[in-house]
């Protein structure tokens, strides 16, 4: 048998909805509700019974739908099947989470995270801040932590440390946070004292200042499972221990972690190349070569072609929706649609390409989306509980489509717990850093 093939339409509307982000249905008779949910109960359009998820401790398919045994539509299991969201605009992850979880509102996912514990903020894929479920903490410190040192992901220390020294700040860095949460000035002390004063020395560069030189091993630490995200102390950051949030943690094994991993981003994202799954990593492409043959040879994984490239998806998940990819998104910075779909060139095709991108880079602009493909760009303006959404399509908009893009603007006031007025023009800001 040969290799079976895939429309750039199928992998679209499939990737849709399992992100949570295919169109509103109307039921009979009834009002619009959402097509369903991330990590929610409800399979897979155009496959019967529904393709199943990657369960929550080794990424193949297991009982209980996506979400792999956490609860279906909460913050926690969309974010299992997202991968991650990514949160150095913690408000914008809040939105990415919410607009997958039918009525959820921000204070929902800030619950997740701060009160019940259920989400972890740490530093995830590309060394970037993510929200991601505590129960797979082991998973992500177990296949960050087997990156090779140096690449890209967080693994490196921008020459600052030598292994040892770095070595040395991720175990004084355990020790201080076991039963604390320390501000970045307390915990520079903390690690000072513990690894000597070169720790301290201000040598980073770092937004017109200088930051002290451990802090070049801050994503290492994390990807070793040595520091999370504490509450906020005011305005100040906090760092805590992860077991804080996952009692007896501990990273999992480093050679079935990164395998997990592959095959998680596979059923969300897939198909897809080893060069896809290394630019999402940010690591080594040789590295990401040798994973996907490894679990290929162990039949973990299976070729599928692309839109005419070479690809790859979970072995037996070669199911694709039988409609096409239909509705309109606002996606917000960062989302983990826009950054980890590929190819890029047609998830941002023509216009949207310059318009929606930054120098090729996706997350930096708001995403309108519309079946599946960027189509503008959006902002959002606060004051008070009034929020002005200012969107920018490429085309212009047909009648049913702005009704379409109304109610998602309507959502949006809702998750965020104000109140959304559309204004269609362009949007004047941009990119963010």
């Amino acid at each position: 048998m040969g290799t079976r093939t895939m429309t750039w339409a199928q992998a679209s509307a499939r990737r849709l909805a399992r992100s949570g982000l295919a169109a509103r249905v109307a039921p009979e008779g009834g009002r619009e509700v959402d097509g369903g949910s991330a990590g929610g109960s409800s399979p897979d359009a155009g496959s019967p019974g529904g393709t199943r998820g990657p369960g929550p401790a080794d990424g193949a398919p297991a009982d209980g739908g996506p979400a792999g045994g956490l609860p279906d539509g909460t913050p926690a299991a969309v974010l299992r099947t997202l991968c991650g969201a990514q949160a150095q605009v913690l408000s914008a992850a809040e939105l990415s989470v919410g607009m997958r979880i039918p009525g959820a509102t921000r204070a929902d996912v800030r619950r997740a995270l701060w009160d019940d514990r259920t989400v972890v903020k740490t530093f995830g894929p590309r060394g970037t801040i993510h929200l991601l479920p505590a129960a797979d903490l082991p998973l992500w410190t177990g296949a960050l932590g087997a990156l090779p040192a140096g690449s890209g992901n967080g693994g490196g220390t921008l020459g600052l440390l030598t292994r040892g020294q770095a070595d040395a700040v991720v175990a004084a860095a355990a020790d201080a946070l076991a039963h604390a949460e320390l501000t970045v000035d307390e915990l520079t002390d903390a690690i000072a004292e513990r690894a000597g004063s070169w720790a301290a020395d201000p040598v980073m560069e770092a937004f017109q200042t200088k930051w002290p030189r451990w802090r070049a091993a801050t994503a290492l630490a994390a990807h070793r499972g040595a520091l999370c995200f504490g509450p906020n102390r005011g305005r100040k950051v906090t760092y805590t221990s992860p077991q804080r949030w996952l009692p007896g943690f501990t990273p999992a094994a480093p050679d079935e972690a990164p395998g997990a991993l592959l095959r998680r981003y596979l059923y969300a994202y897939g198909p897809a190349t080893p060069q896809d799954f290394a630019r999402w990593l940010a690591a080594p492409a040789g590295w990401a070569r040798d994973l996907f043959a490894a679990r290929a040879k162990a039949a973990e994984i299976e070729p599928v072609e692309l839109a005419g490239v070479p690809s790859w998806v979970v072995a037996g998940d070669v199911a694709a929706p039988a409609e096409p990819p239909r509705g309109v998104r606002l996606l917000p910075y960062f989302d983990a649609y826009g950054i980890a779909c590929r190819p890029r060139e047609l998830l941002f095709p023509g216009r949207a390409y310059e318009r929606a991108l930054a120098g090729g880079q996706a997350g930096n602009f708001p995403v309108l989306l519309i079946d599946g493909e960027a189509a503008g760009v959006w902002h959002q303006r606060r004051s008070g509980r009034r929020i002005t959404v200012t969107v920018e399509p490429l085309d212009r908009l047909p009648a049913p489509r702005r009704r379409e893009l109304e109610a998602e603007v309507a959502r949006l006031g809702e998750i965020m717990e104000g109140r959304a007025e559309l204004t269609v023009g362009r949007v004047e800001v941009g990119p963010h850093a």
